[in-house]
């Protein structure tokens, strides 16, 4: 009664355990309480870790594990690994991912921000698209600054599918605001099916693509992903087991 008033979940659900597995005639008292603490401080984690990842929203569900190094997608197992090992947080660097449509990109950037959430940092994943389309319609109520300084206290903050959609001057605006709040302070992950040569072009208004270049740009780890699509193979894989 006193851990549930206590609120030790896992310590009570550890206790329930051992009185009806018998496990506690094999424990020392040290042993014992031992178990029961670390049983809690477990179950604490497992939830905090869990609450990161659902408030980082995610579209889809990646780990590092599940990423092919096949020799025909140009990513170096040995060089992605010393990314997953999330230092790269602490050096507040930034990571670009390109390739070509289905070619994984998002796959790897989310493995990276589940990684980043599995280390005990706050992550945030958005579409380029509508992350910019929300700000907007934040405007309406005023909100759109507090959105920003939000998105600003995020150890990671990973942009999807970078330049898909046509960057109006307020969109510019915007995107300025969010690297520049976050430029040194904090990491940032962009994933786009256009190279990094044509984002200038694609950002528009010179002075304020090359401030946005300058910041997010040229001190980046780049994954430069190749290949067919991911997706198409893993279709076709899919319909020959089922023949």
């Amino acid at each position: 009664e006193r851990m549930k008033e206590l609120k030790l979940p896992g310590m009570l659900e550890a206790f329930r355990t051992t009185l009806e597995t018998g496990k506690k005639e094999d424990m020392t008292n040290d042993e014992f309480l031992d178990y029961l603490v670390e049983a809690e401080w477990h179950d604490r984690n497992t939830k905090k870790l869990q609450r990161r990842i659902s408030e980082a929203r995610f579209r889809y569900s990646a780990s590092i594990e599940s990423i092919d190094y096949s020799a025909a997608r140009n990513l170096n197992k040995n060089n992605f690994l010393r990314l997953a090992d999330c230092s790269f947080i602490g050096k507040k660097e930034n990571i670009i991912i390109t390739g070509p449509t289905g070619s994984g990109k998002s796959h790897i950037a989310t493995a990276l921000g589940n990684q980043v959430c599995c280390r005990g940092f706050k992550v945030l994943y958005f579409n380029a698209g509508k992350l910019l389309a929300n700000l907007k319609m934040k405007r309406a109520d005023n909100s759109a600054e507090k959105e920003k300084t939000k998105i600003s206290k995020q150890a990671l903050l990973i942009i999807d599918d970078f330049g898909l959609h046509g960057f109006d001057n307020e969109d510019r605006l915007n995107l300025y605001e969010i690297i520049e709040d976050r430029h040194g302070k904090n990491s940032t992950i962009i994933t786009s099916q256009f190279p990094v040569s044509k984002w200038h072009d694609l950002i528009g208004e010179a002075t304020i693509a090359d401030s946005i270049m300058d910041r997010i740009v040229y001190s980046s780890h780049r994954v430069e992903l190749k290949g067919d699509s991911m997706r198409k193979a893993q279709t076709k894989k899919l319909t020959e087991e089922k023949a």
